[in-house]
């Protein structure tokens, strides 16, 4: 399948909110758009991935078909939108393997069984597919074929916005549309745009070796945003917006929303340097002294050792691995606000403007963001 480009110039004067990787948690979204101070005179870009993997799929599907009809709002598909496409509309070229994979990962996350329980569709296993298709087309046409509509790229005189990336803005039409909406490691391949590319698809952590981080990626030289914040998917991700204060406005800046609870720092802490982080990319481990909240682990790709929290450890046939983590020690001052994303018994990991790490000195709180704000 050919990517579909569609070609819009963007009014003077308008703000322009970029989100990417929704993944259907709609609570984030919609606090996400209240952060930023949206209102219907924004134009709002959605780059892709707005569904599956999230407990809300549906309920976010209808909420952009919502802003999408009364807002000026352009939404692209990303390879995760496409799995419903195809699933109605493709006959299932991704393969009935594909499926059973799919719908016994993600369960109720998937968007597809989110839509079969909301019609009181059982679905027992792989054989149930074909009956699965044709219930889904009758209940949820509009649903369906807002998805299969969706253009894969979206170029404007200043930008082109793609979910996963593209390798050059010479007859995009002719590109192939599977690759444009899954292109894995994007900013790593070494192109380089006249005008601004702006991509979702691969959360940016993955590309930083300092230190973990979730904000957008904006590499002016080369002209590529990446603003994947790893929403649904890391335990400390966010989900960013990336706000340009008009279409040819190189002003950039970005909005981000976790629902972490926020404490507020008492202690300073230095920084530690050159951290041990393992993303899902190289997350093999070898579990060396196993406890019950924090195991010793060897990174296999790195030789190196790190104290692992034993809930994120994972074992794939004789093979340990966990999720991302680090031994990253945050850069922290006395008064800093810190999103908490794990306690422990011996410190906390959190999260400061986006970056990831380890503290373990005395916090007043945890409460939410709010409520600090109210009591200072």
């Amino acid at each position: 399948m050919k990517a579909v480009v569609k070609r819009v110039e963007f009014p003077a004067g308008r703000r322009i909110l970029a989100v990417s990787d929704i993944h259907g948690n709609l609570p984030w979204f919609r606090a996400l758009l209240d952060k930023a101070g949206y209102t219907g005179d924004d134009i709002l870009v959605l780059v892709g991935d707005l569904v599956e993997k999230g407990a809300d799929s549906l309920a976010t599907l209808r909420y952009i078909m919502e802003l999408s009809a009364a807002h000026t709002v352009y939404a692209l598909c990303g390879n995760c939108d496409n799995l419903a496409v195809d699933f109605a509309y493709g006959g299932g070229e991704l393969g009935r393997d594909f499926y059973r994979f799919y719908l016994s990962v993600w369960r109720d996350r998937a968007l597809i069984l989110q839509m079969a329980a909301e019609a009181g569709i059982r679905v027992e296993g792989p054989g149930d597919l074909p009956r699965l298709r044709e219930r889904l087309l009758e209940s949820f046409r509009p649903e369906l074929a807002f998805l299969r509509d969706l253009p894969t790229i979206l170029e404007t005189g200043h930008f082109v916005f793609v979910h996963g990336g593209v390798p050059s803005y010479e007859a995009m039409e002719e590109l192939d549309a599977w690759r444009c909406m899954k292109n894995d490691d994007f900013m790593s391949q070494g192109y380089s745009f006249p005008k601004y590319c702006v991509v979702g698809h691969w959360p940016v952590t993955l590309y930083r070796t300092d230190y973990p981080c979730c904000n957008p990626i904006i590499d002016r030289k080369r002209k590529i945003i990446s603003i994947d914040g790893g929403c649904v998917l890391k335990s400390d991700g966010q989900l960013n917006a990336l706000v340009i204060p008009e279409g040819d406005s190189r002003d950039f800046s970005w909005v981000s929303y976790d629902d972490c609870p926020v404490g507020v720092a008492l202690d300073r802490q230095a920084e530690r340097a050159d951290p041990v982080i393992i993303h899902w990319t190289d997350h093999d481990v070898e579990v060396l002294e196993r406890g019950t909240e924090f195991s010793l682990c060897r990174h296999t790709a790195t030789g190196r050792t790190l104290p692992v929290l034993t809930k994120y450890l994972r074992r794939r046939g004789e093979q340990e691995w966990c999720e991302d983590t680090s031994d990253y020690r945050l850069a922290v001052e006395p008064g800093d606000r810190l999103s908490i994303v794990e306690e422990t018994s011996r410190g906390r990991l959190v999260k400061k403007d986006g970056v990831t790490g380890w503290y373990f000195g005395r916090l007043k709180g945890p409460e939410r963001e709010e409520k600090i704000r109210e009591s200072d």
